[in-house]
């Protein structure tokens, strides 16, 4: 480390400094206090300068043409309106809340009648089937009664034309029993498959035929509703025109 030099501070000449600091500090704030003042000065000399002088007006008549009970009237009349117009609003607010839980009642219960329809339609197709697996298998073993009816039977053409005979006529009832109850059982499931096919025709033309009248009853509903509100608007706007300043009964 090197070797260095304490001076020590001149006292006088601090003294001297810290005087002229403290004395220009003074004059800064009394040259500010006296800017400040001479401004207030200015403005209020401004404000008494353009103080606004009297209003002069001309006396006249206020309130219009009316007298005093013709405008009680009215403002009875505006209230009653006023008192009608919010009883409507509310009137309107509460029917078209109805209107919205009902038609919100009316698509839940076309859910469930859809759901009611399709389980019904599920229904009558496992009834069908069923009808169909029973039928089968009465004619699956009645087949298998008449194929047992005829081992003991001849089986040879030849046999059969060399020896007629009552066992040749037993097979030949028994053919033609078969034959028959074939024939039957054909037609018994052919008349039911077209029996199910009208029912379902059927069905699909009541439902569409339900659709359109709830369709129409919608509709018909809505037309009620607009008519009846624009009644209620043609009835609250007469009042007004009847009320209005210069009209004669």
């Amino acid at each position: 480390v090197g070797p260095y030099v304490l001076v020590t501070p001149n006292e006088t000449r601090r003294k001297q400094l810290q005087q002229i600091f403290s004395n220009f500090h003074i004059f800064i704030s009394f040259y500010i206090c006296s800017v400040a003042k001479k401004e207030l000065n200015d403005l209020q000399r401004w404000k008494e300068e353009h103080r606004p002088g009297p209003i002069t007006l001309v006396p006249q008549r206020l309130g219009g043409n009316e007298s005093e009970a013709q405008v009680r009237q009215n403002q009875q009349m505006i209230l009653m309106q006023s008192k009608y117009q919010k009883k409507h609003k509310r009137e309107e607010y509460i029917k078209a809340k109805k209107a919205a839980e009902e038609a919100e009642i009316l698509k839940k219960k076309a859910i469930q009648r859809k759901k009611a329809e399709r389980l019904e339609v599920k229904k009558r197709q496992e009834e069908m089937q069923t009808r169909e697996k029973f039928l089968e298998d009465q004619k699956y073993k009645t087949n298998e009664l008449l194929n047992r009816l005829d081992v003991g039977l001849p089986k040879s053409d030849s046999c059969q034309i060399a020896n007629p005979g009552p066992e040749s006529t037993a097979w030949k009832r028994s053919h033609a029993y078969k034959q028959a109850c074939r024939e039957h059982e054909n037609r018994r499931l052919e008349e039911m498959k077209q029996e199910q096919q009208r029912k379902a025709e059927l069905m699909e033309f009541k439902q569409k035929q339900e659709e359109e009248a709830r369709t129409r009853a919608h509709q018909n509903e809505q037309r009620r509703v607009n008519n009846a509100f624009l009644d209620r608007l043609q009835n609250k706007t007469q009042p007004n025109n009847i009320n209005q300043p210069g009209y004669t009964g």
